[in-house]
Formats: structure tokens, C-alpha cells, sequence
């Protein structure tokens, strides 16, 4: 039996330049960076050689990349140290935390818990299927108060391209400051960290071949975020602890080809995208593309699957038939139903249930249409069952 990946929104392949950069620091330059003799040299030179490849695919500083353990650190990092941040500078008023209700659980948990600990308010930004933002229902007051807005760059669900550059604006005029999760987005679409304005920015390595447990936060120059956690002057005293160089060093490589190929690999897993759209469009009655006229991600196909009862089932029969897919979110995994993004989108009673299939740059036309022909056989045959 022939397998197809189509769940490169959950994670992806290690691609084999990133293995190739990364092997010396997993084997004979094993140094701590922190450390002063040679060994510790070859490392540090290793992680600032790193930084600055880093940086410069995405439009920023050196100085303004930290590398952390991923994106939800990233995420929470941002929202919880920006927030104490701004009550270091202003402590006479309860900032305000602002997010999309289709943010990530490692944003919007994050505010809920600044916002149960009245270290902070919580307001949520309402937003249509097409990508409109209702910034309007949370701009009561924030010119008096200090916020942030957390905004991410692409929905990992849907593929959903959320407006970062009205939000910017917006909240520059009202003097606020803005973090967006551009996991899903870099290496997909053009990302410019300077020439965005943003003034935090989260992306992690293992959505574009890179290895996993690696991120970073880009932090403009000037804006202040509290650490989280204590015991090093790592990082800028931001992230404690002796760094992981190899780490560094492939997540520094991932995201330096996944910018240099962007035109290409977007053109062709746009391509694919729709390919398997269209056949399964054709091949299930009912089926919805969710967020279908909005601006999307290219990797990301979100569908709207009628008369399914048992979702996780549905997952299921398509493993077993050698496709692997997801429910949304892989932080959710074996969720159809009931994702908050959905209930967003469309409504708490949706009657739909969710299956997220998506493309990597090495996708095929023949993995998508064994794709779309499991997808739709594993439909027919439950409807029949049912």
C-alpha cells in the first residue's frame, strides 16, 4: 500500500541539507558556548554564524532574533513577558492583551491566564471566514491604555491570512504594540520582519524542515519583554540556559532555504492545493473549503466534511488507508468537531466537521489525487455504513 503525507501543517521531513548542517554540533564540536576555551568558542562563533543567517532571511538584526524552544515558548514569551513588560513601563494601568479568536491555544492560554491572574485584560478580536478583523469592538479606550495585539501572520487550521498589516497601523496610532505567529506563514509567504512593523514575531522550525523543539521570537529593537524563566544570561537573560547549537544551527539553515526557495516551493504547493481541492470538491457532495475566498496559506486545505458523525473515525479510516491527515490543529489531534477556529469562522453549531490536508514542496500530483481518492472513498463508504 502506497502512503501519502498530507499533514505538513502538523510538522515536516527534516530536509537532508538541515541534517548535513546541524551534524558537526551533535558530534566532535559538542562545546557550550558559554564556555571560554576553544571548544566553547567553536560553538559560540557556531550560534552567532546562526543568528545572523537567521536574521537576515527574515528582515531583522541579529541582536533582535532569540532563539527559544519552539513556538508555543515563543508564544508565551511574548504575551506574558510583553505584557509584564508594559507594566514595568507604565505599572499605573492594567494593560490590555489583545487576540484573534482564531489565535493558537499558545496565545490565546496565555491570555486567558494573564487575564484570570488580573495581570491583564483579555479582549478578543472577532474575525469573519473572509479575513476581516472587527478591530473596531476592542478599540474602546486603548488610547489610554497600554496593549498588545497578538495577531497571527497564517491560521495553522484553515490557512486563513489574517490582515498584520492593518493591524500594525492601527495599533501604532493607538501606541500599542503588536506580536504575530508566523510559524505557518514563513517559508510560505513573503515575510519582511522590518518592513512589517510588527514588533514581536514567533516562528519555529519544524513546519518548514527544520528539526523540532527549536524557535525563535524577533523582538524590534526597543520593545521590552520580561523573561519567564531565570538562572543564565542566555539569550539576553531572555531564554536561560545552555543553548542548543545544533539546533540553532539547522533551524538557522531551514529557514534560510524555505526563504530562498519561497517562489518556487509556494507556486507548486499552491498548485497542488488546488488540485486536491478541486478533485474532492468534485468527488463530495456538500464539502465545504473553508475560508475558500479569503487570502490563504498555499499549503493548507481545510474542508468542511457533511453528514460525519464520528471524526476521529474518519481520521482514523484514512490512516488505515495509508493517508495521514488531522483535525485541525496538531495540539488537538484526533478533534474534528469543536474547534474554536471553526466556531469562529462559522459559528458554535457548525455542523460540519473539520479535516485539515496539507501539501509540503515535495508533494506530487500523484500524492494528491491517491489523496483525494481516499478521502472521498473513506466518505462514501461511512456513508454507506451509516
Amino acid at each position: 500500500m502506497s502512503t501519502v503525507y498530507l499533514d505538513h501543517a502538523a510538522t515536516t521531513p527534516l530536509r537532508e541539507e538541515v541534517l548535513a548542517a546541524m551534524e558537526p554540533y551533535l558530534s566532535a564540536a559538542f562545546g557550550n558556548p558559554s564556555s571560554s576555551h576553544r571548544w566553547g568558542q567553536e560553538a559560540a562563533a557556531a550560534l552567532e554564524d546562526a543568528r545572523a543567517k537567521l536574521a537576515n532571511a527574515i528582515g531583522a538584526g541579529p541582536s533582535e532574533v532569540r532563539f527559544v524552544r519552539g513556538g508555543t515558548e515563543s508564544d508565551n514569551i511574548a504575551l506574558i513577558g510583553g505584557a509584564r513588560a508594559l507594566v514595568r513601563a507604565d505599572s499605573a494601568a492594567t494593560p490590555v492583551v489583545l487576540v484573534s479568536a482564531i489565535e493558537h491555544s499558545a496565545v490565546l492560554e496565555p491570555a486567558e491566564w494573564l487575564h484570570k491572574r488580573a495581570e491583564a485584560e483579555m479582549r478578543v478580536i472577532p474575525v469573519a471566514a473572509d479575513g476581516t478583523l472587527d478591530l473596531h469592538s476592542v478599540s474602546a479606550d486603548l488610547a489610554a491604555r497600554p496593549f498588545l495585539a497578538s495577531v497571527m501572520w497564517a491560521n495553522n487550521e484553515t490557512g486563513l491570512l489574517l490582515p498584520v498589516d492593518q493591524v500594525v497601523p492601527w495599533a501604532q496610532k493607538l501606541g500599542g504594540i503588536v506580536h504575530t505567529d508566523a510559524s505557518q506563514a514563513l517559508g510560505k509567504v513573503s515575510i519582511d520582519a522590518a518592513e512589517s512593523g510588527v514588533d514581536l514575531l514567533t516562528a519555529t522550525g519544524h513546519k518548514l524542515g527544520g528539526p523540532r523543539g527549536c524557535g525563535i521570537l524577533y523582538i524590534r529593537a526597543g520593545v521590552g519583554v520580561e523573561p519567564l524563566i531565570f538562572g543564565g544570561g542566555q539569550e539576553r537573560s531572555l531564554r536561560p540556559g545552555t543553548e542548543d547549537v545544533a539546533g540553532a544551527v539547522g533551524l538557522a539553515e531551514a529557514i534560510h532555504l524555505a526563504v530562498a526557495d519561497l517562489g518556487v516551493s509556494s507556486a507548486w504547493m499552491t498548485e497542488m492545493r488546488d488540485r486536491l481541492q478541486a478533485r474532492l470538491v468534485a468527488q463530495i457532495p456538500g464539502l465545504r473549503v473553508n475560508c475558500q475566498d479569503a487570502q490563504r496559506a498555499p499549503h493548507v486545505l481545510s474542508l468542511g466534511i457533511p453528514k460525519v458523525m464520528d471524526g476521529a473515525a474518519f481520521l482514523m479510516a484514512l490512516d488505515l488507508e495509508g493517508v495521514a491527515a488531522s483535525g485541525g490543529s496538531a495540539c488537538h489531534s484526533g478533534a474534528m468537531a469543536g474547534s474554536h477556529v471553526i466556531a469562529a469562522l462559522y459559528g458554535a453549531d457548525d455542523p460540519l466537521a473539520t479535516v485539515r490536508l496539507s501539501v509540503g514542496r515535495r508533494t506530487s500530483e500523484a500524492d494528491v489525487d491517491r489523496g483525494a481518492d481516499v478521502v472521498s472513498a473513506v466518505w462514501h463508504r461511512l456513508q454507506s455504513d451509516a
